[in-house]
């Protein structure tokens, strides 16, 4: 699974790289802290999980890794209705956090096991 670390990290680059180019406002602002805070926290909490020290340390790490990337979706889907048009960044941006949240809860599902 060591292919995640890459994707993790490039993830977190994306995002910011989009963060730039949102609208001024308050609210964004709150958002863009928020989502950039929680996708950096992807790849750095996956990061970790690499040197866990045990299975219950891993499970654990996997635990936060999965929450911070739901916590992104969650924070591009605002985005996304708040949006006055379609962004193709956006659209993958979504599917790209939906992805990792599916493979990091089934991960974490199969290290129970």
């Amino acid at each position: 699974m060591n292919d995640l670390k890459p994707r993790t990290k490039q993830f977190a680059l994306d995002v910011i790289l989009f963060t730039r180019i949102l609208p001024r406002g308050d609210e964004f602002t709150v958002i863009k802290r928020q989502l950039i805070r929680s996708a950096t926290s992807v790849a750095a909490n996956y990061r970790a999980t690499q040197r866990a020290k045990s299975k219950a340390d891993f499970i654990h790490k996997m635990g936060t890794t999965e929450e911070e990337a739901d916590e992104s979706l969650f924070w591009l889907e605002c985005l996304a209705e708040l949006a006055t048009s379609k962004h193709a960044e956006l659209t993958r941006l979504l599917k790209e956090a939906n992805d990792l949240t599916a493979i990091l809860v089934a991960s974490r599902k199969r290290a129970r096991e």
